[in-house]
């Protein structure tokens, strides 16, 4: 459970009708499978000890005296076992037959929740055998063990305060007001479903949606173990179909139709960091609640599941794609309504030939489309200086006539050595002065133009670079409405990707796709034989590490530590420890020592589900501490004996 990983897994085992001896055996033998595999909690299907398809042989004592047999050697069984064992099977109790999920646990059972609705309609015909399970928990009498029985159970870690499991069994995620529901809301974080849902065309992808839709409703982790072949096909087929979710996610599915097991790893610290953040998260049922307690040492657990190098962008291509022209639409309909708002008929951009200035020209003139205005009114500024290469000079004016809009030069070299000559910088000196001069004469002709015609600086700094601080205070940092304030500069270049490929105009395409194969840089020194020497990934490291770093400590508030070991996971085989941890540093560094300048960010539309705007998703203070964080990168640095 380090780092909040917990291995669960769901497992469907062959059963015989009417013979818990068989179906006993078969149960002991997934639970070794399941403890090699690591996993810290197994579910097996719904009254799988008997089967679920018994119908009038669970009211013949021969069977339930059986049942209670390979109970009581099941729960042996698990004496040895670092793993919570959860069993469907039928139960009697004070003269009536309940559907329950045992959860055993290194010897004991732990508790005993009944299932709550019985379904008797179609093929179901439960109430002729089962009676209706109660929230309100009672201490009953079972194997020679006082065990609580009821819906309102939560089995809490004593070591990991966020692993909280409860259960409803089946039918019960069918109804309108799931039980799991209020389990949720009393602080369960794993759900599991012990189920036995039968098998119609369709009915794969509703069972997925279902179980899928609630673990993100409950933002919980959701557990789902279904009957199998070996059950009666008399009148009905079962596939098998497990599900493991987390918030909304599938985690791991099974192939239906096959007996078997799936497993994977459920993120608890994750999970605990959405509720924290969702304030209409509330406690507030007034039901009643009984906790069981367990213990189980912290080991770590080996990851199988899988974290996505780029988080901020889809890897199916048609997902992709929509998703770009829906970002698109976001940044263009935000700078629609400011423009409208302003009465604004013209839009001042500096424009480098550079991703971002590109990404925001692209914005403006889909914002210009919506409103009508012509495109000729967006002013386009190119302002070469010391750095300004060829190549990308060539693309701004290539881009600026592709879109129609208006070209307008400033060259900026005599102005910036007058203001170099007026504080005593000398041009020889490349240092922060000698660029941020540069960056702030720019965006002083940017805000005079705009005067001038009567419009709006349009901003092009991406959230990268915002969440970095590589941006030059009250330069580039500053403008009038900030298109690209919440795009990640890996999403930056497929949105950029996205409009090449999607132009019918040839010189567009072409301008864009060289403007994707140029270094990314802020083009601030000489450049060497014409060639740009100045490479922004040289200096503050790959930008799809950042965006990286930038989503799981913002989206999930993960430690340095998590985010190195999943970072080291994700990027094996391109980054080193050495390089991974040498950015991650940086990062944390920066992203604190830098927080001043996105403390007073011009506005700018949020896209994603994250962003870094003072007035929404980060309100963090300018002179907030770094050392925790800084501390636990050394205590890292020590583990892995870099020097």
């Amino acid at each position: 459970m380090k780092d909040g990983f917990l291995k669960v897994g769901a497992m469907t085992p062959d059963v015989l009708v009417a013979d818990p001896v068989y179906n006993g055996a078969r149960i002991r033998e997934g639970m070794d499978e399941a403890a090699a595999q690591g996993a810290k909690l197994l579910l097996f299907p719904e009254l799988c000890l008997t089967a679920y398809t018994c119908s009038d042989l669970f009211l013949q004592s021969t069977l339930l005296d059986e049942v209670e047999k390979e109970l009581a050697a099941i729960r042996r069984y698990s004496i040895n076992q670092s793993m919570i064992t959860v069993v469907g099977s039928p139960i009697a109790f004070s003269g009536k037959l309940y559907n329950c999920a045992i959860f055993f646990y290194q010897g004991k059972t732990l508790g005993i929740v009944p299932k709550q609705y019985l379904p008797n309609y179609s093929e179901f015909y439960e109430a002729r055998h089962f009676t209706r399970g109660e929230g309100k928990v009672e201490w009953v009498d079972f194997l020679e063990e006082q065990v609580p029985f009821g819906a309102n159970l939560l089995f809490c870690c004593k070591e990991q305060r966020d692993f909280v499991i409860a259960c409803e069994i089946c039918e019960d995620l069918w109804t309108p007001l799931p039980p799991s529901s209020r389990h949720a809301m009393k602080g369960a974080t794993v759900i599991v479903n012990p189920s036995a849902s039968v098998e119609t065309t369709t009915k794969e992808s509703y069972r997925k949606n279902l179980v899928s839709m609630q673990s993100a409703r409950l933002v919980s982790a959701y557990v789902y173990a279904d009957a199998g072949e070996g059950e009666s096909t008399t009148d009905v087929v079962f596939s098998g179909h497990n599900l493991i979710c987390e918030n909304g996610t599938v985690l791991a599915e099974s192939e239906r139709f096959k007996n078997g097991a799936i497993y994977s790893e459920i993120d608890l610290y994750r999970l605990a960091a959405d509720r924290r953040r969702m304030s209409t998260f509330l406690p507030e049922t007034k039901e009643e609640y009984v906790k069981v307690s367990f213990s189980m040492e912290r080991e770590e657990t080996s990851l199988t599941r899988t974290f996505a190098r780029t988080p901020f962008i889809p890897s199916n291509q048609q997902e992709r794609e929509k998703r770009c022209d829906e970002i698109l639409t976001l940044q263009a309909m935000g700078l629609k309504k400011r423009l409208a708002h302003t009465k604004a008929r013209h839009a001042v951009v500096g424009i480098s030939g550079g991703l971002d200035s590109t990404l925001a020209v692209l914005v403006t003139a889909r914002a210009f489309d919506l409103l009508k205005i012509p495109r000729e009114n967006i002013i386009c500024v190119t302002m070469p200086c010391f750095g300004t290469t060829d190549r990308t000079y060539q693309n701004a004016l290539t881009l600026t006539r592709e879109l129609g809009a208006t070209l307008k030069e400033v060259n900026i070299k005599a102005a910036v050595r007058q203001h170099f000559a007026d504080i005593g910088q000398e041009e020889s000196v490349h240092d922060v002065t000698y660029e941020n001069g540069q960056a702030r004469e720019r965006t002083q002709i940017l805000m005079d133009l705009s005067n001038k015609y009567n419009g709006l600086v349009i901003g092009t700094g991406d959230m990268s670079e915002l969440a970095l601080g590589w941006a030059t205070y009250n330069g580039d940092h500053m403008s009038m409405y900030g298109v690209n304030a919440s795009v990640p500069k890996t999403l930056v270049r497929h949105l950029v990707r996205y409009y090449a490929d999607t132009t019918n105009q040839t010189g567009l395409k072409e301008s864009l796709l060289d403007v994707l194969d140029t270094p990314v840089s802020p083009e601030l020194l000489p450049p060497v034989d014409g060639v740009i020497s100045q490479k922004t990934e040289d200096l503050v490291g790959p930008y799809e590490l950042h965006d990286f770093f930038l989503y799981y400590l913002l989206r999930f508030g993960y430690t340095p530590k998590k985010i190195f070991r999943i970072a080291r996971l994700s990027f094996s085989g391109e980054y080193g420890d050495e390089t991974i941890y040498k950015w991650l540093r940086t990062f944390c560094w920066r992203f604190f020592a830098q927080q001043f300048k996105r403390s007073c960010l011009p506005d700018g539309p949020k896209v994603g589900s994250i962003a870094v705007s003072p007035r929404g998703d980060l309100r963090m203070p300018s002179d907030a501490s770094a050392s925790i964080w800084m501390a636990q990168m050394d205590e890292l640095k020590e583990e892995l004996g870099i020097e």
